[in-house]
């Protein structure tokens, strides 16, 4: 009897400070997400498809080769490569839509919010990535892109 009175709620305490969030971290809460100017605005796969074929309007796909090459938007650019930042339009004001995999993937935020660094305005992520954009039925490119070059001198 004096185990069940004294163990049980000891093992509930335990059980209760264990699952509390200032247990992890040595006792720290997760940070929040950073939210500033740089932070892009997210859109849905309808947003994005509506946007689709407009002009001045450009999907940069930052996923690895493979997942590119099984399918991509119609049109986009893969900058999953060095120098990627040579592959922007220069219109700064032009609308970019950054998408990577899927709402785990945090590629095209990361490469998103360093677009906004380098000035650009309309700058956009699509959070289900190619994969919400294929299990949604939208149309999609296979195959590879071919290299860039960006040996100076040459184009």
């Amino acid at each position: 009897m004096l185990i069940r009175h004294t163990l049980i709620p000891a093992l509930a305490l335990i059980g209760a400070v264990a699952l509390s969030p200032l247990s992890y971290a040595g006792g720290m809460e997760a940070p929040e997400r950073v939210l500033d100017e740089y932070t892009p605005m997210h859109i849905t796969l309808n947003q994005a498809e509506a946007m689709h074929g407009q002009k001045n309007v450009y999907f940069l796909d930052v996923n690895p080769d493979e997942i590119w090459n099984q399918g991509h938007v119609p049109g986009a650019i893969h900058i999953n490569q060095e120098k990627w930042q040579s592959l922007l339009p220069k219109d700064k004001n032009a609308t970019l839509i950054f998408y990577c995999m899927n709402k785990l993937c945090t590629a095209s935020t990361d490469a998103a919010r360093e677009t906004k660094k380098l000035g650009y305005t309309h700058v956009y992520t699509m959070p289900d990535g190619v994969f919400g954009w294929m299990e949604s039925g939208k149309d999609l490119e296979r195959g590879e892109m071919p290299k860039t070059d960006f040996t100076p001198g040459k184009s």
